[in-house]
């Protein structure tokens, strides 16, 4: 088990080991364990959402993969050469990240995606974990409120002082906190983020962690 990352079958939250145990039963193909962190050891750029998605994530085992939220987010990637490859929505399609790496706030696929707050405090020694674990790491774009909050809590920085809103950017030195509204169908269907407003807050998350790109 490498740093920031739950071991397999993580027993921690009762709830969601309970979930998967039942998605194992309805979807035995499925990935259905804590989703490991994605990404290089040496990212300068950590990206981090909310959880797994059931027919996503949890599906393949990798962070945004295989549901619309991965869609997004992998072409964006590509588009801002953060990473390489081809995205083809399963874990071996060889898709590399570039100076990045991506996680979650969240590793277990919560039911009807939403994770209650006692399962978002004890998944955070993991987040913890995961930003420790990178040595070069700059910049942490923050996918939505529960993201934004729970790297605050990690960071030890007052969410009253660094409010979430999207396009924002906080100093949290020697970090820096960049914060967008979650690349999910939901936003993206109901025009609270568009497609350009991701692309540009995903460019500014890149400048801040690599200003001289």
């Amino acid at each position: 088990m490498s740093a920031g990352e739950p071991p397999r079958d993580c027993p921690l939250c009762p709830r969601l080991a309970a979930f998967r145990a039942a998605n194992r039963v309805a979807y035995p193909e499925y990935f259905n364990d804590p989703v490991p962190s994605f990404g290089a050891h040496n990212a300068r750029l950590l990206i981090v959402g909310l959880a797994p998605g059931l027919h996503g994530a949890n599906r393949t085992g990798r962070p945004f993969t295989g549901d619309w939220a991965g869609d997004l987010l992998y072409a964006t990637l590509l588009k801002h050469a953060l990473a390489r490859g081809s995205y083809d929505e399963r874990a071996d399609d060889g898709l590399q990240l570039v100076d990045c790496a991506i996680s979650n706030a969240v590793r277990c696929v919560p039911p009807e995606n939403k994770p209650l707050p006692a399962e978002i405090r004890t998944c955070r020694q993991f987040l913890s974990a995961k930003i420790a674990s990178l040595p070069h790491l700059r910049t942490i774009l923050a996918l939505g409120k529960i993201a934004h909050d729970s790297v605050c809590d990690a960071l030890g920085a007052k969410k009253s002082a660094h409010p979430f809103k999207h396009g924002v950017a906080y100093d949290l030195t020697p970090l820096t906190l960049v914060s967008s509204y979650h690349c999910s169908r939901y936003n993206t269907n109901t025009g609270v983020l568009t497609e350009a407003m991701f692309d540009a807050v995903v460019k500014q998350a890149k400048l801040a962690a690599m200003p001289q790109l």
